[in-house]
């Protein structure tokens, strides 16, 4: 009989990832190399992770969706993973990025910053920075922080990139961030992102006034079966909202948002005047 090690998933988060693994398995009534077959990786591989020895990857959370079918849910293991690897997110923002990586079409509404899907590097690393100097989060967790949007933004790349329509306050553009390299920079990427054949943008002037329909960011995914989901955070807490219902007046009011907004040739007019007193 072989021997089955005890596992203690509060011993940490990765002991209880590992542990989770096996108990989906073992529900299923799948062996560590029935598993690994469907997963591509080895029994022994399997094993590791189960008992902890072997830290999960982002692939390997990936691989072990799809064999137990629960892709982009909230028992996710990817969503897991990403919450091990990052520290703790708002609630909603995993399960978010899992859709946001297979949208068909992705809508963005910000204030008061660039959207992360649009920042340069450095101008992300300077509001990484900053979180550090103000205590909210450690070094580490800093250039975790920068690396995984870097790996968002390469999810969105290549021949099925999605369409992208991005409204930005035009507080976005006229806050400083970083000094006038970096915003220089990353006003120039803007540019660059509107010129591209599936991206649209465009600024909400600050004259709109009260026809502004959104006080908070707003994200608004279109998944391949056309359905529609909505995300939203506050300083303290994400919402991942699925109901159409709720979902379908968010999408009038972006719709409401556009209409209002400049339209782009207009909006990379103001982004380059804005440039302009960027040195």
């Amino acid at each position: 009989m072989v021997n089955v090690k005890a596992l203690n998933p509060d011993a940490s988060p990765q002991a209880a990832y590992g542990a989770r693994v096996r108990s989906s398995r073992e529900a299923r009534g799948w062996t560590q190399d029935e598993l690994a077959e469907r997963m591509g990786y080895s029994g022994r591989h399997i094993s590791a992770v189960e008992t902890g020895c072997k830290p999960p990857t982002l692939r390997f959370s990936q691989s072990t969706d799809r064999a137990f079918g629960i892709e982009g849910t909230d028992k996710a293991f990817e969503r897991e993973f990403r919450e091990i690897k990052h520290g703790i997110l708002l609630e909603g923002f995993s399960e978010y990025v899992g859709h946001e990586g297979r949208a068909a079409e992705i809508r963005l509404y910000e204030i008061g910053i660039v959207p992360g899907l649009l920042q340069t590097p450095e101008y992300a690393q300077v509001l990484a920075d900053s979180a550090v100097r103000r205590g909210a989060i450690t070094p580490e967790k800093a250039n975790e922080r920068v690396s995984y949007l870097a790996e968002r933004q390469a999810a969105l790349t290549g021949p099925r990139a999605p369409m992208m329509l991005v409204v930005m306050d035009e507080s976005c553009i006229r806050r400083r961030v970083g000094g006038h390299k970096v915003m220089g920079a990353q006003l120039d990427r803007l540019v660059e992102f509107a010129e591209m054949p599936n991206t649209v943008l465009q600024i909400a002037p600050y004259d709109i006034g009260e026809r502004r329909p959104f006080d908070l960011p707003m994200n608004l995914l279109t998944l391949s079966d056309l359905s529609v989901v909505a995300y939203a955070e506050s300083q303290m807490r994400g919402h991942l909202e699925r109901e159409t219902t709720a979902v379908l007046p968010l999408l009038t009011a972006y719709h409401q948002l556009q209409a209002e907004a400049l339209h782009q040739a207009a909006s990379v007019a103001m982004i380059n005047e804005v440039r302009k007193g960027t040195p």
